[in-house]
């Protein structure tokens, strides 16, 4: 009764606020030109930042107009900011390096711990920018290819690959040795295939690791001869050319993988010997702080068990540590650290339900819990599925920080705790997110935190969580002159009394009195919230706000797997992704709407990209409950997806056949109910357009229409501002069609 009291106390004042907002009488309204020009992208950014070895801090300030952004170190001691380089000089520089002619310095690819070098990747070229002044070098000579640049610990060489072979480039020197030789197009040395890329490291080309002495390069090599070819045609030239990729559909063969260790003296590789431990991932490769071990990771095909090695760097040998397990899945994450003042080190399991860290003895021995709670460690990053909650260990005091859901599965919070378990404490204050970045010391940290009703901030803070001073404050007068409305949090019970969380924003000017129209956005899938009790500030936020002021609602509520509170949630979708589960909370979410006497139970309409997309399209074959929806990018049947994604939730099709059938939202296309709109880039890599292609023929079968929008050779987040632009626009115009009064 309580919690009820509080949240009806929340959507009053909120309501008032946005009364109270009605009667300035604004003169501007957001568009989409304004979403996507300079001001509109950097409105709610704080300064791009990495801290050096050296302490301070490097910052790249996207709020400045582009003229005006350059490279600059931050000092902590006196929050002074000091330019490193004449952006203008730089930016001819690299233009004269690269060929090409880039319109801003940008943040780098990759940064010398040091602080002395920066390394940019510009199309096939790679070129380096001495910060010291703003010379700048391309790696290789006029014409040389490079890619997935990084630097040595001790900042002297940088490796790159090239051809797919790995090399390592001397700075001083200016001359690149080949590591290794065997590269071709389908055998790859330091480099990653599309599936590892996406679903293993996050969209991030880490494919090898420089020791700590920067005398060594572990490395992953990739076979993927055996992996099967899928094709995309573009529309130039006269006769379009066509490219292909090595993308291994569910149930299909892996490329094989495993790791080895070259030495810069010799340029000779030390291959990891995991011949006596079948695997089928190689889903992680780690420098113990020592420098003469790695740790490895590797995963089972069901991704139901993941082994622990540590592996002798000079001979290949392996020793097995300890072997996680899960009835669902093995969720990869990167929060394997290893104490350097003694034999142990931290972990994060979830075989208690929920996400939290362990110790470890280097003998496998488990010593004890760390963190216990119904909560889970957790830290935001730039896709879901990329787990890191550990910001850093103080092996002096005897304290781990890490960021969790404590508080609230909508809000992210640094907390500490010593290594026996006991004296948790919450160190960030303010309500809703705050993404840490600790310095190398651990002495401060750097904190990225917004609200629902604060734009975000960036502040330095000592290590016990004592403010220090603000970086960048937010701005609230860059978006004044538009009256956004707050957007209303809350949460929905489920037939079960399971409190999904939800977010809400009115139309303008609402009048309890009348019925609106709602616009439903979702994505699903396991921990993959919607909803935040953050600043709301990408285009599709800003989106929203347009389709408010054009008298429309829109709603986001998270089933109870997608809401990152839990494990135990999570694997309630096992063997049936996209299915029951999922489909039974959104509706119970639609039940609750559509019995507010303010909407129009007639009017709503649900969309959604990639998994939100395939939420569209099972939310509008398996019920009646929508007038209209557009899926984007949509899996319309999971035997058309990647091994590694679609087998962790559905395992093979061979072992889950039903399962299969069951979720396949092309077969149930006939009982499509309500117009539907598919949108597809003819160049998503990541969702094929084959997924389109077979629900729309499936459609034509069953004599159903539909609308379609196709953006040529775009990928799957169409991320060119023309292309974003169109889309959104066009979305408008379908709800205002299919969504308009009767």
């Amino acid at each position: 009764m309580r919690s009820m009291r509080n949240r009806l106390v929340a959507v009053l004042g909120s309501l008032a606020l946005a009364g109270a907002a009605a009667a300035q009488a604004p003169q501007a309204r957001i568009g989409f030109d304004w979403i996507w020009s300079d001001e509109g992208k950097s409105a709610a950014a704080v300064p791009k930042h990495a801290w050096l070895e050296t302490g301070h801090v490097l910052l790249y300030d996207t709020r400045l107009p582009k003229k005006e952004r350059t490279l600059e170190s931050y000092d902590p001691a006196t929050g002074s900011r000091t330019k490193l380089v004449d952006a203008a000089r730089a930016v001819a520089n690299i233009a004269a390096a690269s060929g090409l002619a880039p319109d801003e310095l940008g943040w780098p690819d990759a940064i010398d711990p040091q602080g002395r070098w920066a390394a940019y990747e510009k199309d096939d070229a790679l070129v380096v920018l001495d910060l010291r002044g703003g010379d700048c070098a391309r790696v290789g000579g006029p014409g040389a290819k490079g890619k997935s640049a990084r630097f040595s610990p001790d900042g002297k060489k940088l490796a790159f690959v090239r051809d797919n072979d790995l090399y390592a480039y001397d700075l001083e020197t200016q001359r690149a040795q080949r590591l290794t030789t065997s590269g071709s197009a389908t055998l790859l040395n330091g480099t990653l295939s599309w599936v590892y890329w996406e679903e293993v490291f996050g969209r991030e080309d880490l494919g090898y690791w420089w020791s700590p002495d920067s005398r060594a390069v572990a490395y992953l090599q990739t076979d993927e001869s055996g992996v099967s070819i899928s094709r995309f045609v573009d529309f130039e030239p006269a006769t379009p050319r066509v490219i292909e990729q090595r993308y291994p559909k569910s149930g299909e063969p892996n490329p094989q993988v495993r790791a080895g260790v070259v030495d810069l003296a010799t340029a000779r590789t030390i291959w990891v010997d995991l011949g006596a431990h079948p695997y089928e991932y190689l889903a992680r490769v780690q420098w113990l702080p020592d420098g003469k071990r790695l740790a490895v990771q590797t995963l089972d095909r069901p991704q139901t068990s993941l082994d622990l090695y540590l592996a002798d760097a000079a001979t290949g040998s392996v020793e097995h540590l300890f072997r996680e397990t899960d009835p669902g899945w093995v969720n990869l994450h990167d929060d394997l650290r290893f104490l350097r003042t003694r034999s142990e080190l931290l972990w994060v399991s979830e075989r208690d339900g929920y996400a939290h860290f362990y110790l470890y003895g280097l003998d496998g021995r488990l010593i004890r819990q760390v963190t216990k709670g119904a909560w889970a460690t957790r830290a935001s990053a730039s896709v879901s599925w990329l787990r890191q909650a550990g910001a850093s260990l103080d092996e002096k005091d005897g304290w781990l920080y890490f960021t969790a859901h404590e508080k609230a599965s909508i809000e992210e919070h640094l907390y500490r705790t010593r290594l026996d378990g006991t004296g948790m404490q919450r160190l960030t204050k303010q309500d809703g997110v705050h993404r840490i970045r600790f310095s190398p010391d651990g002495r401060h940290y750097l904190d990225a935190h917004s609200s629902s009703d604060r734009l975000p901030s960036l502040s330095l803070h000592r290590a016990d969580g004592t403010p220090v001073r603000a970086v960048a404050e937010p701005r609230p007068e860059m978006l004044k002159r538009f009256d956004l409305r707050p957007r209303e949090l809350f949460t929905i019970p489920a037939r079960d009394g399971f409190a999904m969380p939800a977010m809400l924003l009115r139309p303008r000017d609402f009048d309890a009195k009348r019925r609106y129209p709602v616009v439903i956005y979702v994505y699903g899938g396991p921990s993959a919230p919607t909803v935040s009790r953050s600043w709301a500030g990408s285009p599709r936020d800003y989106y929203e706000h347009i389709l408010s002021d054009e008298g429309f609602a829109v709603l986001r509520v998270d089933n109870r797997a997608s809401t990152a509170q839990s494990k135990k949630l999570e694997n309630l979708i096992l063997r049936d992704g996209s299915g029951t589960v999922e489909l039974n909370d959104l509706l119970d979410g639609v039940k609750w709407l559509k019995s507010q006497s303010w909407v129009d139970p007639e009017r709503v309409g649900i969309w959604g990209w990639s998994g939100g997309g395939s939420y569209t399209l099972l939310a509008m074959t398996s019920s009646k409950e929508f007038r209209a929806g557009i899926a984007g990018a949509p899996v319309s049947d999971w035997r058309y997806y990647d091994t590694k994604w679609a087998e962790s939730l559905m395992k093979r099709p061979e072992d889950n056949p039903e399962g299969y059938r069951k979720t396949s939202h092309a077969a149930r296309a006939k009982d499509l109910h309500g117009r539907l709109m598919l949108v597809h880039g003819t160049y998503d890599d990541n969702v094929h357009p084959q997924n389109t292609w077979r629900f729309t023929d499936e459609l034509i079968t069953a004599g159903i229409t539909l609308d379609m929008m196709i953006y040529p050779m775009r990928k799957h987040d169409m991320r060119d501002d023309a292309a974003q632009k169109h889309l959104y626009r066009t979305m408008l115009e379908f709800w205002k069609r299919n969504l308009s009064a009767r």
